[in-house]
């Protein structure tokens, strides 16, 4: 055995299993000390121990000791799940002079005791199948180092509307280089369009011009409007991108971060209900006839879910009924003599403040009618014919303005920057994060980040917030030195031919496909890029020949836990 414990014969093992009560979590309903003996008795170990709680500062002693006590060589720990607890216990593992990759773990935790809380013989058994089966894979285990890269301390926030703004300005503020970039000629993007923001009532102009005041005196933020992105490529903290401003002249950068916060836009409802943009417009419309102080109407019809919740557009675009109630209001602010009519399907008026907003509407003299999707309202000439679903007639509303409520839809060219990006859109062209709940403002690719409408629609406050979340997210990778990535990756073995099966199948576009000349022979294999690898096993598992594996779950390792399952 060498000083910093890597074993070069598999007879040198010396293996410590910690079996980890977890509170009432696991003792609740195995017995970890009969798990402790059983654990003693496997080939390799020289040392069983179990506490209430492994993961403690005393448990992550008892580990440390251990491990210079006895000499050990692997370390396994039976308690819960690696993704939450592998790194502290790795970590320890390190301080006490061990590699880090030589630990394993055994989730007897959510894999057996929380799933078989009414089956004790059998959560005991399957339990010592897992401990078992770490023991096995433990002993083959190797040393690792981790992966290291430099990066640039720079971000590209793509798009100047609101969310981009708030996230340029909160990484400048922590002393990032930003280059903001923005297709359109300004900077503002859907919120120049607008009035007054619900339910507060704030000029949009206000907010707008506070957002661009602060970034265009920021000495970090480098606005380029009037360029669009045409190339990513390289890796987390050090993407190279292509840009070109309306010039046609091309620009490169160097960025460790990205942020995507290109915004949506409003729908078009051409063919829907007589739009014509005259005496029929859209929500968007009426934003800019009320902001410009033009709005001179008397009987308003406002028609909710309008091209949305249809087979084209299943989704609820949320902020729909806000915008119809906010400016419903205003315009009994503007005239309280006004005749304002609201004919939906549903309302979503998420929220205490939106909510009291429609309520303090209706003492307004709002006028609200439900309508059935089936029969839908008909506009005709200076009426609007609505079939009332709960009394079974057909009225007749006169008006002089129809406002058609129609859904944010994700902008034309979202697909091409996915592309540019590998970055995921759902069935409606919006980008699609990582994780709803766990990661809302990642994507699956690292250094890439997610804000506002371009995920989905969102108000402007929450479009705000998800600009300042975005930013510290990638102030998470922009904060650091140096990027430090796990070894656990993939590798490529002699037995590679080149037949690729292996590139297609990769999620992140690790893999590629390299030639190269043995004896005046071209000869073809792939390569894989560490960065990119997450490790996941899929060309492992893909390839016929054993050409490719992953570092900490090899062949040989998998093997040795199938063995030991099937041990009697």
């Amino acid at each position: 055995m060498s000083g910093n414990g890597e074993v070069t014969n598999l007879s040198e093992a010396r293996i410590g299993v910690f079996v980890c009560h977890c509170g009432s979590n696991i003792a609740g309903y195995l017995n970890c000390e009969e798990l402790t003996g059983y654990a003693a008795t496997l080939p390799n170990v020289v040392y069983a121990k179990n506490n209430l709680y492994t993961c403690s500062e005393s448990g992550i002693a008892e580990i440390q000791s251990a491990i210079k006590a006895h000499g050990l060589t692997r370390v396994v720990v039976a308690s819960c799940s690696p993704r939450t607890h592998m790194p502290l216990f790795k970590s320890a593992c390190s301080e006490a002079g061990l590699n880090p990759y030589l630990f394993e773990m055994a989730n007897i935790r959510d894999q057996c005791s929380w799933v078989h809380m009414q089956e004790r013989e059998d959560a005991q058994a399957k339990a010592r199948d897992l401990i078992r089966m770490a023991v096995a894979k433990a002993a083959l285990l190797e040393p690792q180092e981790d992966i290291e890269t430099s990066l640039v301390k720079k971000a590209m926030v793509l798009g100047g509307g609101i969310s981009g703004l708030s996230a340029a300005t909160a990484l400048a503020d922590m002393g990032v280089e930003v280059v903001l970039v923005e297709r359109e000629a300004e900077l503002g993007g859907l919120l120049r369009r607008l009035n007054r923001i619900g339910p507060s009532g704030q000029k949009a102009s206000d907010i707008l011009s506070e957002l661009i005041g602060r970034a265009g005196k920021h000495p970090n933020i480098r606005a380029l409007t009037g360029t669009e992105l045409t190339g990513v490529s390289g890796v987390v903290g050090n993407y190279e991108i292509a840009l070109k401003d309306s010039g046609g002249k091309e620009l490169k950068e160097m960025v460790g971060a990205i942020v995507v916060a290109t915004g949506a836009v409003p729908f078009k409802p051409g063919g829907l209900f007589g739009y014509n943009g005259k005496n029929v417009i859209t929500q968007i419309d009426l934003e800019e006839l009320l902001r410009d102080g033009k709005f001179k109407y008397k009987d308003v019809v406002m028609i909710q879910c309008v091209g949305a919740r249809s087979s084209e557009r299943s989704y609820c675009s949320r902020v729909c009924c806000l915008t119809a109630v906010k400016n419903a209001m205003y315009i009994k602010d503007l005239d309280p003599s006004a005749n304002v009519h609201v004919l939906y399907r549903d309302i979503q008026m998420y929220g205490t403040e939106n909510e009291k907003l429609l309520w303090d509407s209706r003492g307004h003299e709002v006028r609200y009618d439900i309508y059935d999707a089936a029969v839908p309202p008909v506009v005709r000439d200076g009426v609007v014919e609505l079939y009332q679903p709960l009394t079974g007639m057909t009225i007749e509303i006169p008006y002089d303005l129809v406002v058609l409520s129609t859904p944010m839809v994700a902008p034309a060219d979202s697909p091409a920057i996915a592309n540019l990006m590998r970055i995921p859109v759902d069935q409606n062209n919006f980008f699609l994060e990582a994780h709803a709940k766990l990661r809302p403002l990642d994507f699956a690719t690292d250094g890439i980040f997610l804000a506002g409408t371009a995920r989905y629609p969102a108000t402007v406050s929450e479009a705000q917030a998800q600009g300042l979340g975005a930013a510290s997210r990638a102030a998470t990778i922009l904060s650091k030195d140096k990027l430090v990535f796990s070894a656990l990756v993939s590798f490529v073995t002699d037995r590679c031919d080149g037949c690729a099966l292996c590139l297609d199948v990769c999620p992140y576009h690790a893999i590629t496909l390299e030639e190269y000349t043995v004896d005046g022979v071209a000869k073809k294999r792939v390569r894989t890029d560490s960065i990119l690898c997450k490790g996941c096993g899929v060309c492992a598992a893909t390839c016929p020949k054993g050409g490719i594996g992953v570092h900490g779950f090899t062949g040989e390792q998998i093997m040795a836990q199938v063995d030991a399952l099937l041990a009697i």
